[in-house]
């Protein structure tokens, strides 16, 4: 028995050492941007003591397995062949978990998030996930996992490991000490005999989101975050309210004294060309708080166009953008729309408006279209015509994600000479995704980091000036409406937080020969979001939108102003009063900015909102 229970400690111990090495690789690799963020030295080893419980409980749950396969070898059968099945339990375990651990690292460097079941989806293409990321990372984090498999191991061979097979014991020591040990391992599971077992907000501690994050478990978390999945898309886990005021709320946001909208257009029945912008944030953007020189074209575009100064992407993925702006719905946490094909029959489409109404529809890119199922997405709205890299003359220079921006742009050129008029386009920039490899020498060095996206972005402004000089010699362009919108928002030299509504802010102009000449050098300080888009540009055209429940016209005087964006497992919600956040499931306010007077409403409305979207998500 003493044996056993010296083994079970001793098992422990080393999987506690294994997570905090696991969680010290974390904090080493992203040591620059704790520094940035101003964490002290004592607030970031709290993050080892606030580990404690989620780590004891995830070792735990190995613990259990293994004194499954001691019982059997103990009581049932006492051979090698047992003890190997436990070693090479182990051995897999370590390998899984250290797969995880830098997963971890990879995904928070792009999106700030741990590896969850969302982040997941995305590796049904792992060869479009390395691709996005550069050759350096791969390597180092190749090196990482084998590295700390191999020191692992060894150490698991040469200091804990035990034959079992080997010492003779009885029978009453066989029975009770697994019982014992079960016993206290399912304690450590739960976190002790409170009420509540633990969850990952046992961790967070920090106002700053990537110590909370390290802090809480790989392997805990992405396991949880698998089981939870298929609940969450059977049971809302938003719901904090009775469905009927949920919807009273929501309804009431939506409600305008006049259905009407102002006319930004001379022409009545333009072309219109939506420029999505890969990952552009505002801090890009001079006139949007960004540094000068990032994007210089941008801003000369600027003085012949529509600016609104408090635009928020709803998501944080391009195809949740996709979805938003041609489906007038809301990104959702936990799971993007784009890949439940089950769910597409359900949505509304303004393609589809679109082509009812005589336009020609199309939608170009220079990379691949599957990742996050844009493609199927794209098909089902029965887009005229679908280009992606693979369509593409080869002679063509290509990148590693694609055919670069500068390139590109020359080839749509072309494309739009032979589309039909009236069309509705969309080309979707590529150059400002990593691994950042445009065919420019860098010109921006300040940017510390965010060096390599900040040059990217440069490159694809210049290639935007360029693509403009070329659209003006066109035939079509006299007749045309240019929209200039990112899909989302990118970590930048600022370094804010995922939770914050400065990291979602993102351009949003309308421009061109079709924009009546009053609205040109001006700007709208109204709040608005991406899954706006749909519903404005439809009123323009004279066209019905009420399938877009979602989306509001921006550009009807009397509306109510409000953006909302998700985060994994929560979401954040803006008024012109005010800004509420709730970063998980499991931290209820991790920020609420709003004097007395509206506390209460603002908190309401956001809990009221992203109950009633999941829902209707749940329902399609």
């Amino acid at each position: 028995m003493k044996r056993f229970f010296k083994n079970t400690i001793l098992q422990y111990i080393f999987w506690m050492l294994f997570f905090l090495f696991n969680r010290m690789v974390f904090l080493i690799f992203y040591s620059s941007t704790i520094a940035q963020e101003g964490i002290s030295f004592k607030e970031t080893l709290s993050t080892f003591y606030y580990a404690l419980k989620l780590d004891t409980s995830t070792a735990c749950y190995v613990l259990a397995i293994s004194v499954i396969i001691w019982v059997i070898q103990s009581i049932f059968v006492n051979s090698k062949i047992i003890q190997r099945i436990n070693l090479w339990f182990t051995v897999l375990f370590i390998l899984i978990y250290n797969l995880i651990a830098a997963g971890d690292i990879g995904v928070y460097g792009e999106w700030k998030t741990k590896l969850s079941y969302k982040a997941l989806d995305y590796l049904k293409h792992p060869s479009e996930v390395v691709e996005s990321t550069s050759g350096w990372n791969v390597f180092i984090l190749s090196a990482i996992v084998i590295i700390t498999t191999i020191l692992f191991i060894y150490i698991y061979r040469k200091f804990f490991y035990d034959n079992f097979y080997k010492h003779k014991s009885p029978v009453l020591s066989k029975v009770l000490s697994p019982i014992i040990v079960i016993c206290f391992a399912f304690l450590g599971i739960r976190g002790g005999l409170q009420a509540i077992p633990i969850s990952q907000s046992q961790s967070y501690f920090s106002k700053h989101n990537i110590l909370n994050l390290a802090a809480v478990n790989n392997g805990y978390n992405i396991f949880f975050s698998m089981l939870n999945n298929a609940e969450y898309l059977r049971k809302n886990p938003f719901k904090s309210m009775p469905d009927s005021e949920a919807n009273a709320i929501v309804k009431k946001l939506y409600e305008i004294p006049q259905d009407t909208t102002t006319s930004i257009l001379k022409v009545e029945k333009p072309n219109i060309v939506i420029i999505l912008l890969e990952s552009w944030s505002a801090d890009l953007i001079e006139s949007l708080g960004g540094k000068a020189g990032i994007t210089p074209q941008f801003r000369k575009l600027e003085k012949e166009g529509l600016l609104f100064t408090h635009h928020y992407a709803s998501g944080n993925r391009s195809q949740q953008a996709i979805a938003s702006i041609y489906s007038g719905f809301p990104a959702i946490p936990i799971t993007t729309l784009t890949n439940h094909i089950e769910k597409y029959d359900k949505l509304p489409s303004m393609i589809k408006e679109m082509k009812e109404d005589g336009y020609y529809t199309s939608f170009y890119f220079g990379g691949e279209l599957t990742y996050g199922n844009i493609k199927a997405y794209l098909s089902y709205n029965q887009f005229d015509k679908l280009v992606e890299v693979h369509d593409i003359d080869a002679d063509i220079p290509r990148t590693r994600l694609g055919v670069p921006d500068g390139e590109m742009f020359p080839v749509y050129i072309d494309a739009l000479k032979n589309e039909p008029q009236p069309f509705f386009s969309t080309i979707f920039t590529l150059s400002s995704h990593s691994p950042y490899d445009q065919p420019m020498k860098p010109v921006i060095d300040w940017a510390g980091t965010e060096n390599p996206f900040i040059n990217s972005a440069y490159y694809s402004d210049r290639s935007l000036g360029e693509f403009f000089e070329m659209a003006k010699k066109q035939a079509w362009y006299d007749n045309t409406l240019f929209v200039l919108v990112a899909d989302h928002s990118h970590n930048t030299y600022r370094n804010w937080d995922l939770s914050s509504f400065d990291y979602h802010k993102t351009p949003l102009m309308f421009y061109g020969p079709a924009l009546k000449d009053e609205y040109r050098g001006k700007q709208i300080d109204k709040i608005v979001s991406d899954m706006d888009l749909t519903t404005t540009l439809l009123k323009q055209l004279n066209l019905p939108a009420d399938n877009f429940p979602y989306s509001k016209d921006i550009f009807n005087p009397t509306l109510q102003e409000f953006a909302y964006f998700e985060l994994n497992i929560g979401f954040g919600w803006k008024r012109p009063f005010g800004e509420y956040v709730r970063y998980s499931l499991w931290n209820e306010d991790v920020k609420v900015e709003v004097d007395s007077t509206h506390r209460k409403q603002i908190k309401q409305e956001g809990k009221a909102y992203i109950q009633k979207v999941f829902q209707d998500f749940i329902d399609m």
